[in-house]
């Protein structure tokens, strides 16, 4: 599709300022007569449709009638949104509570409005919410990180004694440490022949769902010990996930209601900054 076929031009609703040429990464060029494709380097960001103050541009991928309009959208202030950002926290600890598929479909929906490189997109997610094949899972993620701890490249991570510690609380305590009891799972995943893409696009995804996730009452956190099994392509996890096969997993959380709330807002190390 060139984008020609794309890009339609209202030339009554025109007013000619320019916006739209302004936002545009180089198809729009202004015109005699006003904004007219000059070359196709069209990502179908949409934000020639979503800058023009008139409605008089139409995009075939991003539809003037699926734009919602920003008119009155509150901001928040520096230090209420500084103060959101910041409290953001890994949750570890769920109440045996089922999340609703339809609060999931929510939190993903938001998720896929993150940013991707040059709009490729491309992430679609696998969810498990049934509680006995998260059981599964996490055995088996158990069970590999045991020996990969001792003959991969587990063994030989900065964080080895902590996963070592994980896995054997897993097996000693009878503690799920590696899903931690959450009643969901996000898997992330990718076209196999774009694996690096996918897995940049995946991780602004999935922080994206960190993010929104407390304003509809869940906890999340990173699940880097199934991320790190898919990525070895460890057989019998794949084959109980029963991917596409030509997809790859390209990220994890796990998603529920949290046990605890959290009263400060935690420090960091010091910020690094050079200037040029």
């Amino acid at each position: 599709m060139t984008a020609d076929n794309l890009i339609q031009i209202n030339q009554e609703q025109c007013i000619k300022c320019g916006l739209c040429v302004k936002v545009c990464r180089g198809t729009l060029g202004m015109g005699e007569h006003g904004p007219e494709v000059v070359d196709n380097f069209c990502i179908a960001c949409g934000h020639c449709v979503a800058v023009c103050p008139n409605g008089a541009l139409d995009h075939k991928l991003a539809p003037l009638e699926k734009q919602a309009l920003l008119e009155n959208t509150p901001m928040p202030d520096a230090n209420t949104a500084a103060r959101f950002l910041r409290s953001r926290r890994s949750v570890r600890s769920f109440q045996k509570k089922r999340v609703p598929r339809e609060t999931i479909r929510e939190l993903l929906d938001i998720a896929h409005f993150a940013p991707t490189a040059c709009n490729s997109q491309g992430v679609s997610y696998h969810v498990v919410d049934d509680s006995v094949t998260l059981k599964e899972i996490a055995a088996m993620i158990a069970d590999w990180a045991e020996e990969d701890l001792n003959h991969g490249a587990l063994g030989k991570s900065p964080w080895s004694k902590n996963t070592s510690n994980t896995i054997r609380c897993y097996h000693e305590n009878g503690e799920d440490t590696i899903l931690r009891d959450a009643p969901c799972l996000i898997i992330a995943t990718a076209d196999k022949d774009r694996f690096a893409l996918g897995r940049d696009n995946t991780h602004f995804a999935l922080t994206y769902a960190q993010l929104y996730a407390p304003v509809l009452g869940l906890g999340t956190c990173w699940s880097g010990l199934l991320e790190y099994c898919a990525a070895v392509e460890h057989e019998p996890l794949l084959r109980l996930l029963n991917l596409p096969e030509n997809r790859s997993v390209t990220g994890a959380i796990i998603v529920g209601y949290p046990v605890y709330s959290f009263k400060r807002l935690v420090d960091r190390d010091p910020l690094r900054i050079s200037w040029q």
